[in-house]
């Protein structure tokens, strides 16, 4: 739910406020946001060290609006370091000032200061996401935005019983500016995070994180949506549920004719929509998330967990792993790549007005 913003911006923008409050269903609507960054005290694989935030939450707040409706959020810097927010994939009509790169849209927001985007979310809907835009911040400022279609508008798909966001991630145990700072010193990439994370959190086949796992608890034979975000800073993951397969309805925000696949390949940066019937046994089946690469570099190769956890079932009862593939798998990413077409049937097409090679 969005927090309404309790200081004055002045009567024009109070008079906007007021006038989106009172809208009826079906109509566009103003929602507000307070998002402040912070520095915030957070423990993962048994360490803790101070991270920037936004209000205090590792991943930040979800963004929920419709298509058509009106963002306000307004950003307050309580950390050290001068930041912006990006809201990725939102497209900006002449309104390019609020997309939120720093030193290219904008001057960053400087510690103790304030900023206030505003954004009409016009032709979309589906997931996308918010990060930092400045130096490694968005290792750890960024959440969800959730665009939910017009009213009386529903999904080009079976309407599912209930929606989850799986934001995959990274956690480094040093600070990530001074592994960026280290690694442009000695000329090389920067050192790979500690672990990837899902929601937040490692999972319990990392030590010290029975408690630092997530966990959705399902009904059986229900259908669930789950908004997956890939918020790594540069490794492309493999995501799976064992025993379960995944049907993938929209790809950044464009709906895509469905396919059902065991594992989908998400790129930094991107966002994957997925259904999934819970028509197994029932149980608790580790959600898992790992890096592809066919380079040969170094990445991390540990794999991330999370539970799917059908009603009733005790905690006691051990997980089952998905058969992810195989770090370098091409073949499987080439083939997943294939899949994806329009909800027509037809290829998507490559980005127009490439250059020449």
């Amino acid at each position: 739910m969005a927090r309404t913003i309790t200081f004055c911006w002045g009567s024009a923008l109070l008079f906007i406020y007021f006038v989106g409050f009172f809208l009826t269903p079906g109509e566009a609507a103003l929602k507000t946001y307070q998002f402040d960054v912070k520095v915030t005290n957070v423990s993962r694989l048994c360490h803790s060290k101070p991270i920037v935030t936004v209000n205090g939450m590792f991943p930040g707040p979800t963004v929920y609006a419709r298509e058509g409706d009106t963002l306000v959020v307004n950003v307050t810097n309580h950390a050290k370091y001068n930041m912006s927010i990006h809201w990725h994939g939102l497209k900006q009509y002449r309104n390019g000032w609020a997309d939120g790169p720093a030193y290219i849209t904008q001057c960053p927001i400087k510690t103790g200061h304030s900023y206030t985007y505003n954004i009409t979310i016009t032709g979309q809907r589906g997931t996308l996401w918010w990060h930092a835009h400045i130096f490694w911040l968005r290792a750890t400022v960024y959440g969800a935005i959730v665009i939910m279609p017009k009213q009386g508008e529903g999904f080009p798909f079976p309407q599912p019983y209930r929606e989850a966001n799986i934001v995959l991630g990274e956690w480094w145990n040093n600070d990530v500016e001074e592994v960026v700072k280290q690694g442009n010193k000695k000329g090389l990439p920067p050192n790979m995070s500690e672990a990837h994370t899902i929601n937040g959190k490692p999972g319990p086949r990392f030590p010290c994180s029975e408690k630092h796992t997530y966990a959705l608890e399902v009904e059986q034979g229900k259908t669930y949506l789950l908004r997956i975000i890939n918020a790594a800073l540069n490794d492309e993951l493999f995501f799976a549920i064992a025993g379960h397969n995944l049907t993938v309805v929209e790809i950044d925000a464009v709906y895509t004719k469905p396919f059902t696949t065991q594992a989908i390949l998400i790129a930094p940066g991107q966002t994957t929509n997925v259904l999934v019937q819970a028509t197994q046994a029932p149980g608790r089946y580790f959600m898992a998330a790992r890096p592809f690469m066919d380079a040969p570099v170094s990445v991390d190769n540990k794999t991330a967990t999370a539970i799917l956890q059908y009603k009733g079932i005790p905690n006691s009862v051990q997980p089952v792993l998905p058969q992810l593939p195989a770090l370098n798998n091409t073949a499987f990413a080439l083939n997943y790549d294939e899949n994806l077409r329009n909800p027509d049937h037809s290829v998507m097409p490559p980005p127009k007005d490439l250059p020449p090679c």
